[in-house]
């Protein structure tokens, strides 16, 4: 198998150190087992993605020396979503639902109160056909939910516990209850597609093998894991790694600037210090300098990974930086 790994930002904001952390982990891993990398720009949200921070982020890549192999825009095949959506609903698995996002509150305080988990209760499933029609002839635009397979179909549509598990590559097996999950909205009523829907198709597209990425996605990975197979493909394998937080415990997010790639060059920091110390902050590896990326990557394990967050501290950069210039001729 030919190892085939992908890193996709979302073009709404500038990199900085942690999602910089996630690209240079697949790219390491690609060099690593002699894949390929690819990247994916996520620019379906219509309203905050700009071709400025796409320029960026291909700049802010460029400078560090993470070459891709191949590209591809979300917004480019928004046919290909259209496609993978009409196999999911003549299968049924895709089903049109009118509520408001007012209703669905209400809803699930409704259920608060009865102590009940406040997860969608598919009432969607109980319009007849006839009806659906009238209301989209009528002009009403549904949004569309995935049908997990929680099910008992013998004991109606009510959500069983259902476990999906699957070996992670840092974190061992995981299982995730999907019978606590309300069935995701895979597609808007202005009809444009979440990210849970097209991470998915592209992966199986492109013939993702290995996905890496934060911890915050280990939930997606049960829910894709089924889109996977209801697409008729088998899932990649997953590796998710712990975040980073700022030296005060904060989490890292686009609005810290200062901790943006373009501000750490900016400072005059070197690429290879910022992707030493991105790569092994948080692994039982020492952060050390090291005088190329190909001896990186020829030091990545996944499985030395901490499942503890990786605490980001600026003055311990510019020391690896000061280090790594001694090393220079």
């Amino acid at each position: 198998m030919t190892v085939s790994v992908r890193f996709a930002p979302s073009p709404t904001g500038r990199l900085h150190i942690g999602n910089i952390r996630t690209a240079v982990l697949n790219w390491l891993f690609a060099r690593h087992n002699g894949g390929s990398f690819m990247l994916r720009l996520d620019d379906t949200d219509r309203t905050r993605s700009t071709n400025a921070f796409a320029e960026a982020i291909r700049a802010d890549l460029t400078w560090l020396g993470l070459v891709w192999d191949r590209e591809a825009r979300q917004s480019d095949r928004l046919a290909c979503y259209d496609e993978a959506a009409e196999k999911l609903k003549q299968s049924g698995r895709l089903y049109p639902c009118f509520e408001s996002e007012d209703e669905l509150e209400r809803r699930r305080a409704r259920q608060r109160a009865r102590g009940l988990p406040p997860i969608y209760d598919r009432a969607a499933l109980k319009i007849p056909p006839a009806e659906i029609a009238r209301r989209v002839a009528d002009g009403e635009k549904p949004h569309w939910r995935f049908f997990l397979q929680n099910t008992d179909p013998s004991r109606g549509l009510a959500p069983l516990p259902t476990l999906v598990t699957w070996h992670d590559l840092v974190r061992g097996e995981q299982t995730v209850d999907i019978g606590s999950l309300s069935d995701p909205v895979l597609i808007r009523a202005d009809g444009t597609p979440l990210y849970t829907f097209t991470s998915v198709v592209d992966d199986i597209d492109f013939a993702i093998t290995h996905i890496v990425r934060g911890e915050d996605h280990v939930t997606n990975s049960a829910v894709q894991i089924q889109l996977f197979e209801a697409l008729g493909a088998e899932p990649p394998n997953f590796a998710h790694h712990s975040l980073l937080i700022g030296a005060e415990g904060q989490a890292l997010s686009k609005r810290l600037g200062d901790l943006s790639i373009e501000s750490l060059r900016e400072e005059g920091l070197e690429p290879l210090a910022i992707l030493c110390h991105a790569a092994l902050l948080g692994t039982s590896e020492a952060v050390a300098p090291y005088a190329s990326l190909d001896e990186l990557a020829a030091r990545l394990d996944l499985t030395k990974l901490s499942r503890a967050p990786g605490r980001f501290d600026i003055a311990e950069l510019r020391a690896l930086n000061a280090r790594l210039l001694h090393l220079l001729p």
